[in-house]
């Protein structure tokens, strides 16, 4: 939903929402573009719609990109523009919670980049990322990307990179998330959280000696002496 005020993080689990995942030309929300968004509706943690289609971003795509997710020019080139797209998922989603995997970092940024360019708003829904939840309460695993948390949970990567079948891989992961919040391990209940956002605090090193960093750094702050 399009508003003057952003959305807030939320760091738990919810049984209705729209998870979402983009494919860009690159990495840079100033530079690139978005060439795929899909989406899934959920409700009472059942997949009820989808929502996807490729983008034509008005731009060569890279050859770095299609590498990673398969979307040449040919194929876009007679998709609709990212404004046209852009709306389509604001109307998918409604009001709705959105989830997705490192959302804060990467998705949100293209997302609300463009609703301002458009439409002079911005995103207004609440919205979990599934990459900080898994930081929570998976602390053990060294790594918590999509596919290594898809492998954790035997979940199968199959069209890993390509937007719709990301989303149906981290659907299955929040919903599998949802046991470890409501059932905390002991490592999860010893992590050391930020006061100020929620996020994991990490044990950082700067010119005074350690220290305790937000892991949401830049977009929090916070940071705590080691004593």
């Amino acid at each position: 939903m399009l508003t003057n005020k952003a959305g807030k993080r939320l760091i738990k689990y919810v049984p209705d929402y729209v998870l979402f995942d983009l494919e860009t030309t690159g990495l840079s929300c100033r530079n690139d573009e978005v060439i795929e968004i899909s989406a899934l509706k959920v409700k009472d943690g059942s997949v009820e719609d989808e929502f996807s289609t490729l983008v034509n971003p008005g731009m060569p795509i890279p050859f770095m990109a299609s590498e990673v997710n398969g979307i040449t020019d040919d194929m876009v080139k007679d998709s609709p523009d990212f404004k046209t797209a852009l709306g389509q998922f604001i109307e998918f989603a409604g009001d709705s919670v959105l989830v997705g995997h490192n959302i804060v970092s990467f998705d949100m940024k293209f997302i609300q980049r463009d609703i301002e360019k458009y439409y002079g708003k911005v995103l207004g829904n609440d919205h979990i990322d599934t990459l900080l939840l898994a930081r929570l309460y998976l602390p053990e695993l060294q790594h918590h990307t999509l596919s290594d948390l898809a492998h954790y949970y035997h979940i199968s990567t199959a069209g890993a990179h390509r937007a719709l079948a990301d989303c149906r891989m981290n659907q299955r992961i929040f919903e599998s998330l949802k046991g470890e919040i409501e059932n905390p391990s002991e490592a999860a209940q010893a992590v050391k959280r930020c006061p100020k956002c929620g996020n994991a605090l990490k044990m950082r090193t700067g010119k005074f000696g350690e220290f305790w960093g937000c892991m949401s750094y830049p977009e929090c702050k916070y940071t705590e002496n080691i004593r």
